[in-house]
């Protein structure tokens, strides 16, 4: 199957400068392409993992990948998608930033491939060296004000009551500028980027075009949403990022694992490098049995293989076991500190916990309300003790603390508590 018509059956494509006149030009050999990537953060999260993997997939089809850091960019602001000024970064914290991303960048895209490895550029490299009076001459004036002012992320911010600064109304001028430098620079043909970013992508193509009289052309993806039209990648705690020490590989494969039904079939597509033949028939097996959810494992392992690593879903499963009763095994102390963030925890003072009793552990644990219901509890065998099922005469020693600190204690099948003894 053709690149595009294998990005177009995943839902890839927003708009396309010239699909036709693109498609030709992929026939006749490999084409350089870009995507951008703003460092205002350390991390960047799942929403950004589409620009990466359009990349990756064009990079399998035999393409030439750039990832671009936007050390320049970043210090400026995207207005695009965005209903307030940001907060100017200052250049410590940029470089910290593009450092960070960098690093990030490099799981999904082969830098050591053969015959098209993939390419890390910072914009800062090029932007930097350029003068106010160079920049005004030579790329303000192609551009109309007319034009920008007709941009939707500038019209919508105009209309708004927090207006728009002239520093975010030039961000298109740097992007533009960054579509000419790799052209010039790296025979770059093509820029990708999120359906927010097609003002600022066209802007780059007609630039390109009237500096070099070259032809580039221009490819959006849709952004991701929740089934309820809400932005992907927030949880209740916060973005879902990449960085494992901002949001561990436990959690991380949690989120993919809890995707709802209404949206596998469209994540599974976008967010994986599964055949379309091994996605149809998860599909029908969702259709067939939605309560075994064997399409949101397919999708948890795939993504957070891709990010984490094969060892990080072995761990996460291991853990996600763990809250459906599995014994606890050889399991490590990091997969049970996710399992720990993910249930109620309570401390215990250590001189009232050795050898006390399981029924006065399950009060601690705010799993029973009164001694005699925890009895009750105890004696028709609906409680665990590390996932071991426990009778009412059990008393409860150092040696059954986890990793020296916790008890880990269920009632029923879905009702877990930790005790965190210090």
């Amino acid at each position: 199957m053709h690149l595009i018509d294998d990005l177009q059956w995943r839902g890839l494509l927003a708009d396309c400068t010239d699909l036709r006149a693109l498609r030709e030009r992929m026939d006749q050999g490999p084409i350089t392409l870009y995507c951008g990537f703003d460092p205002t953060g350390d991390s960047l999260h799942v929403g950004h993992l589409m620009g990466q993997l359009m990349l990756r997939r064009f990079q399998r089809a035999g393409h030439i990948p750039i990832a671009l850091a936007g050390g320049a960019t970043g210090m400026i602001g995207d207005p695009s998608g965005k209903s307030a000024e940001r907060n100017l970064l200052s250049r410590d914290q940029l470089l910290h930033n593009v450092e960070c991303i960098k690093a990030q960048l490099t799981r999904l895209l082969d830098f050591d491939a053969p015959f098209n490895p993939a390419q890390l550029v910072d914009n800062y490299d090029w932007t930097a060296p350029i003068t106010v009076l160079e920049f005004l001459r030579d790329v303000g004036k192609h551009f109309s004000l007319t034009a920008m002012l007709a941009k939707d992320s500038v019209r919508s911010r105009m209309e708004a009551e927090s207006g728009i600064s002239y520093t975010e109304f030039s961000y298109q001028l740097l992007q533009s500028y960054d579509f000419y430098h790799l052209r010039s620079a790296r025979h770059c043909e093509l820029q990708i980027g999120g359906s927010d970013q097609w003002g600022n992508i066209t802007a780059g193509v007609d630039f390109t075009r009237r500096k070099l009289g070259a032809t580039v052309y221009g490819w959006t993806f849709p952004l991701i949403t929740k089934a309820d039209g809400s932005k992907f990648g927030k949880t209740e705690s916060g973005a879902v990022w990449l960085d494992p020490a901002k949001t561990s590989p436990y959690r991380f494969y949690q989120f993919f694992l809890n995707t709802e039904d209404a949206k596998i079939s469209e994540y599974l597509r976008k967010f994986t490098f599964l055949t379309r033949e091994d996605i149809e028939t998860l599909e029908a097996q969702q259709a067939a049995n939605p309560g075994a959810r064997e399409a949101q494992r397919a999708l948890a392992r795939e993504v957070t293989t891709m990010v984490h690593g094969a060892s990080a879903v072995e761990s996460a499963q291991r853990a996600s076991a763990i809250l459906f009763g599995a014994e606890l095994g050889d399991i490590d102390a990091a997969t049970f500190r996710d399992v720990v963030g993910e249930v109620p925890t309570y401390p215990l003072a250590r001189n009232a916990f050795d050898g006390g009793s399981l029924i006065d552990l399950l009060l601690e644990a705010k799993l029973a309300p009164s001694k005699s219901q925890a009895r009750k509890d105890i004696e028709s065998g609906g409680v665990y003790l590390n996932n071991r099922r426990a009778d009412v005469s059990r008393l409860v020693v150092s040696d059954d603390l986890l990793f020296g600190r916790y008890l880990l204690l269920r009632k029923g099948k879905k009702s877990y508590a930790v005790l965190d003894v210090a």
